[in-house]
């Protein structure tokens, strides 16, 4: 099977984030078979293949990427037209993360020689990187991780931020809005006061600030006791991100005091600043694939979460690669099949010059 039947067959199978399991049974047996690998999941649900050496007595590597996408997910039926794959257009394509899979699977199939390679295809990535937190690392030899899972084919991501979630619930009191509104609390106003005065959006170059979603109230004629605001800060700089989550709390807990209302406020690192130096061996070697086939690379850390920085936070070095995709997480979502046969190069090249 080539490349680009086996990416068109793969993304035919629904994976949203949580309905992972029939593709992960599929891509198990396709693996077993293309590669001569030993597949299996651990406890989350992640699929774990161990793909013997070719050529190699090297130390073993992993290959990964992510199962699920997100929504509109279910029913895509690739189409191909002038040398690009998208989808009919009701539903995204799936190349974030299923065309990593399919380079990764043909780089594998095609290589003139590999050390082990240990592919690690993880679950619920769309939705907080939830895979490679309960990854279970003693399944793995490993500790050198390449996730395939970025969209450019030049670049290598090489860090990512610290990233604080803040979920606030404001209890204030109820009254009739008609009557007696007097006597109420609006924890609605005092959310929005909150928000009003937090600084949000791009803080600094390094460090931004979001206010995701907020909640409240239950009639129109009342004045509302409960509100819940969900929100985040990142920055590539660990000590900024705790110091903008400290000045987000201070104005939520400011905005309560004034109207007398009770404040619960829950917050959560849910991972930490990482980055690799330039030169760094996992870099270098990354940099010279992309170099081999033809492309200028460039190292790049990014405010975005990736399961490479999971892995990092979790004892591993790991840097991310490119898919070749544009437009993901929607229905304009493409990938070129030139692109698709140019990410497989790259991981070959990778593969090979690792053996």
């Amino acid at each position: 099977m080539n490349i680009i039947d086996l990416f068109c067959s793969l993304v035919a199978i629904d994976s949203e984030s949580g309905d992972e399991g029939r593709f992960i049974e599929h891509l198990a047996g396709v693996i077993e078979r293309e590669l001569g690998g030993d597949a299996k999941t651990d406890p989350y649900g992640n699929l774990i293949c161990r793909i013997p050496a070719k050529g190699s007595d090297e130390e073993a590597v992993i290959l990964a990427a992510h199962a699920d996408t997100v929504k509109p997910g279910k029913g895509i039926e690739p189409v191909i037209e002038n040398g690009v794959i998208r989808s009919k257009g009701d539903t995204i394509l799936g190349a974030d993360d299923k065309a990593g899979i399919a380079e990764i699977i043909e780089a594998i199939r095609t290589a003139k020689a590999h050390p082990p390679v240990e592919i690690v295809i993880t679950r619920e990535e769309e939705v907080g990187l939830l895979g490679a937190r309960n990854l279970d690392l003693d399944e793995v030899e490993s500790k050198r991780a390449f996730i395939v899972d970025g969209e450019r084919l030049d670049e290598v991501i090489i860090g990512g931020p610290t990233h604080i979630s803040f979920d606030v619930t404001i209890t204030g009191r109820a009254a009739h809005a008609g009557m007696e509104p007097e006597k109420g609390i609006s924890a609605i106003r005092v959310a929005a006061e909150a928000i009003v005065n937090l600084r949000e959006g791009r803080i600094d170059s390094e460090t931004t600030a979001n206010v995701g979603i907020i909640e409240g109230g239950l009639i129109r004629n009342g004045v509302p006791e409960r509100a819940m605001v969900k929100g985040e800060c990142r920055s590539l700089n660990h000590e900024k991100a705790l110091a903008h989550a400290a000045s987000i709390r201070a104005a939520v807990e400011e905005a309560a005091k004034r109207a007398g209302a009770k404040l619960e406020f829950d917050e959560r690192i849910e991972y930490e600043a990482s980055s690799l130096p330039e030169d760094a061996p996992i870099v270098r070697t990354a940099m010279k694939a992309i170099r081999s086939a033809g492309l200028t690379p460039a190292a790049k850390v990014i405010t975005g979460g990736t399961d490479a920085l999971i892995l990092a936070n979790r004892g591993l070095e790991a840097v991310v690669l490119g898919f070749g995709g544009e437009g993901a997480h929607s229905t304009s979502e493409q990938i070129k099949i030139e692109d698709l046969e140019k990410g497989s190069e790259i991981i070959r090249n990778l593969i090979e010059s690792l053996a």
